[in-house]
Protein backbone atom coordinates (compact mmCIF):
# COMPACT_ATOMS: atom_id res chain seq x y z
CA UNK A 1 0.00 0.00 0.00
CA UNK A 2 1.30 3.45 -0.92
CA UNK A 3 -0.09 6.55 0.74
CA UNK A 4 0.64 9.99 -0.65
CA UNK A 5 0.42 12.88 1.77
CA UNK A 6 -0.14 16.60 1.32
CA UNK A 7 -1.23 18.22 -1.90
CA UNK A 8 1.61 20.76 -1.71
CA UNK A 9 4.51 19.45 -3.79
CA UNK A 10 7.19 20.73 -1.42
CA UNK A 11 5.46 19.13 1.56
CA UNK A 12 4.48 15.90 -0.17
CA UNK A 13 5.49 12.59 1.38
CA UNK A 14 4.88 9.05 0.20
CA UNK A 15 4.40 6.31 2.77
CA UNK A 16 4.89 2.62 2.08
CA UNK A 17 5.45 -0.61 3.96
CA UNK A 18 5.38 -0.39 7.76
CA UNK A 19 4.54 3.30 7.78
CA UNK A 20 1.58 2.81 5.45
CA UNK A 21 0.41 -0.06 7.67
CA UNK A 22 0.73 2.18 10.74
CA UNK A 23 -1.33 4.86 8.99
CA UNK A 24 -4.03 2.34 8.17
CA UNK A 25 -4.08 1.14 11.78
CA UNK A 26 -4.26 4.71 13.07
CA UNK A 27 -7.12 5.50 10.71
CA UNK A 28 -8.99 2.35 11.68
CA UNK A 29 -8.68 3.04 15.40
CA UNK A 30 -9.62 6.71 15.10
CA UNK A 31 -12.60 6.14 12.82
CA UNK A 32 -13.93 3.28 14.93
CA UNK A 33 -13.50 5.26 18.16
CA UNK A 34 -15.63 8.09 16.79
CA UNK A 35 -18.23 5.74 15.29
CA UNK A 36 -18.54 3.69 18.48
CA UNK A 37 -18.94 6.77 20.65
CA UNK A 38 -21.52 8.31 18.31
CA UNK A 39 -23.55 5.09 18.36
CA UNK A 40 -23.36 4.78 22.16
CA UNK A 41 -21.07 1.75 22.04
CA UNK A 42 -18.38 3.43 24.14
CA UNK A 43 -18.13 6.56 26.23
CA UNK A 44 -15.94 9.63 25.82
CA UNK A 45 -13.20 8.21 28.04
CA UNK A 46 -12.82 5.06 25.92
CA UNK A 47 -12.93 7.18 22.76
CA UNK A 48 -10.16 9.38 24.12
CA UNK A 49 -8.02 6.35 24.97
CA UNK A 50 -8.42 5.04 21.43
CA UNK A 51 -7.57 8.45 19.97
CA UNK A 52 -4.51 8.68 22.24
CA UNK A 53 -3.37 5.31 20.89
CA UNK A 54 -3.84 6.67 17.37
CA UNK A 55 -1.63 9.66 18.16
CA UNK A 56 0.95 7.31 19.71
CA UNK A 57 1.04 5.19 16.57
CA UNK A 58 1.51 8.26 14.41
CA UNK A 59 4.17 9.73 16.69
CA UNK A 60 6.15 6.55 17.14
CA UNK A 61 5.80 4.72 13.85
CA UNK A 62 5.26 7.27 11.08
CA UNK A 63 7.87 9.79 9.96
CA UNK A 64 7.20 13.27 8.65
CA UNK A 65 5.53 16.37 9.92
CA UNK A 66 2.11 16.33 11.58
CA UNK A 67 0.76 18.03 8.47
CA UNK A 68 2.07 15.17 6.31
CA UNK A 69 0.70 12.55 8.69
CA UNK A 70 -2.73 14.20 8.78
CA UNK A 71 -2.78 14.46 4.98
CA UNK A 72 -1.89 10.79 4.72
CA UNK A 73 -4.67 9.88 7.16
CA UNK A 74 -7.13 11.75 4.93
CA UNK A 75 -5.92 9.72 1.95
CA UNK A 76 -6.37 6.45 3.85
CA UNK A 77 -9.78 7.55 5.14
CA UNK A 78 -10.96 8.48 1.65
CA UNK A 79 -9.89 5.12 0.22
CA UNK A 80 -11.98 3.12 2.70
CA UNK A 81 -15.71 3.21 3.18
CA UNK A 82 -17.03 3.18 6.76
CA UNK A 83 -18.03 -0.50 6.66
CA UNK A 84 -14.59 -1.56 5.41
CA UNK A 85 -12.96 0.45 8.19
CA UNK A 86 -15.07 -1.16 10.92
CA UNK A 87 -14.36 -4.59 9.41
CA UNK A 88 -10.64 -3.73 9.47
CA UNK A 89 -11.01 -2.87 13.16
CA UNK A 90 -12.67 -6.22 13.89
CA UNK A 91 -9.96 -8.13 12.04
CA UNK A 92 -6.82 -6.13 12.78
CA UNK A 93 -7.17 -4.06 15.98
CA UNK A 94 -5.23 -6.49 18.14
CA UNK A 95 -2.55 -6.94 15.46
CA UNK A 96 -2.23 -3.15 15.17
CA UNK A 97 -1.61 -2.80 18.89
CA UNK A 98 1.02 -5.56 18.84
CA UNK A 99 2.72 -4.36 15.66
CA UNK A 100 2.69 -0.66 16.61
CA UNK A 101 3.07 -0.43 20.40
CA UNK A 102 2.72 2.99 21.97
CA UNK A 103 4.24 2.33 25.40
Amino acid sequence: MLVFASPLAADQKTYAGEEAAALRCANTLAFTAIALEQSGGIGPLERDVMLDITVGILAGHVTGTWRQKKAALRVVRDRRDPLETVEDFQRFAYQCLVQFPVN
